[in-house]
């Protein structure tokens, strides 16, 4: 079965990793590409078409930069608004049990800032937390991340080399349907 990525990044266009992962996805015929930010550039999103959406799909992957350690704006509110009540959760809201949700998330700061001791003092797991927490709480199964740290350095090998982990992690979690 195909898998869903949903994009959420404010300004592609400038994006170096972002951008380079959305190209290489979309080459790929088992993937579907969602980019947020140009579907709904005035951020009013059509909640009836993204349910119907993840309804299709079995694995979904949000992709988005880390911004302040959390979600962009438009991917918080897509939560906010799409995995309502009754659809998502509640007593008649099952429409994402026994998915599986993943992350792909790039990161400007160097991987060794992401530790206990590190400069952030978190690790990108806890960072993650809510994403975790999200997934369970409307009974899909959040199974891991992919990640590139350190982009704002990152030289094209390094991009190359990590969208080629990319694909394996997409072909890993596709393999645990």
């Amino acid at each position: 079965m195909s898998t869903l990525v949903i994009i959420a990044h404010p300004n592609m266009t400038q994006s170096k990793v972002n951008k380079a992962w959305k190209l290489a996805l979309q080459q790929r015929d088992e993937v579907t590409v969602h980019d947020l930010y140009s579907i709904y550039p005035n951020e009013v999103i059509d909640i009836e078409a993204e349910q119907q959406l993840l309804e299709q799909y079995e694995t979904i992957i949000f992709q988005f930069p880390l911004y302040w350690y959390s979600y962009p704006p438009l991917f918080k509110q897509y939560f906010d608004e799409v995995l309502e009540y009754g659809w998502a959760y509640g007593s008649t809201g099952d429409k994402l049990q026994g998915k599986q949700f993943a992350a792909a998330v790039s990161v400007g700061s160097a991987e060794e800032d992401y530790h206990a001791e590190g400069a952030v003092g978190y690790t990108l797991a806890q960072l993650l937390a809510p994403l975790d927490a999200t997934s369970r709480f409307v009974g899909a199964k959040f199974i891991g991340a992919h990640a590139l740290y350190g982009t704002f350095n990152v030289n094209e090998a390094q991009l190359n080399n990590n969208i080629a982990d990319y694909f394996s992690f997409i072909n890993q979690i596709t393999q645990q349907v």
